[in-house]
């Protein structure tokens, strides 16, 4: 099968119908097409392993069904190898070693997007705009602020990487602030 952000974008919108997922989907995409140009990678072949990441979440939120029914549906349809391991490796329950690039990448912007999010939304302007990379060290020290996000799984992509942790947030940042508008964090939410 030819690998398209077509093809990624109609599996997750088929699946996913929650906003919120979307989105995430959306944030993870920039994210990815970031890291692959920065390491001279297929940026349309990671956009897509990006999309379908999470395609089976909403229907198997729990971990004993998330994300191996997204990677058993992938396998069905003929995606390749290195995306289905790459999305089994996003989820670290699983201890699927992450070998690729893409499969580090992956595993390093996942809760890293939500972390921004989060950052972006508690400003009065809710503008990602208006995030810095000073202003994400500030709520990473704040335990209870997004406490659902594993801090410590952001160290360890980051370090996968090879990538310090605070360029890694403003790689991440970066890319995130050039598709405000689908994340519907441009301001239009304060308003």
């Amino acid at each position: 099968m030819k690998v398209t952000r077509e093809a990624a974008w109609e599996l997750l919108t088929q699946n996913t119908k929650d906003p919120s997922l979307i989105k995430h989907a959306l944030a993870v995409e920039a994210a990815m097409r970031a890291y692959a140009r920065r390491f001279g990678e297929d940026e349309e072949y990671w956009a897509a392993a990006a999309l379908v990441h999470d395609h089976d979440y909403e229907q198997n939120p729990d971990p004993s069904s998330h994300p191996m029914a997204g990677a058993k549906n992938l396998e069905a349809l003929g995606w390749p190898a290195e995306i289905i391991e790459a999305v089994k490796g996003h989820a670290k329950y699983l201890n699927v070693p992450r070998t690729t690039p893409l499969a580090k990448a992956l595993f390093a912007v996942d809760e890293l997007t939500g972390l921004i999010i989060a950052v972006a939304l508690v400003r009065p302007s809710k503008n990602i705009a208006d995030v810095t990379v000073e202003s994400v060290k500030k709520k990473w020290k704040d335990k209870a602020f997004a406490a659902g996000v594993n801090r410590a799984d952001i160290e360890q992509g980051a370090q996968e990487l090879g990538v310090d942790l605070w360029e890694h947030v403003g790689i991440v940042l970066e890319a995130m602030k050039g598709i405000a508008d689908k994340l519907e964090l441009d301001g239009r939410l304060a308003r």
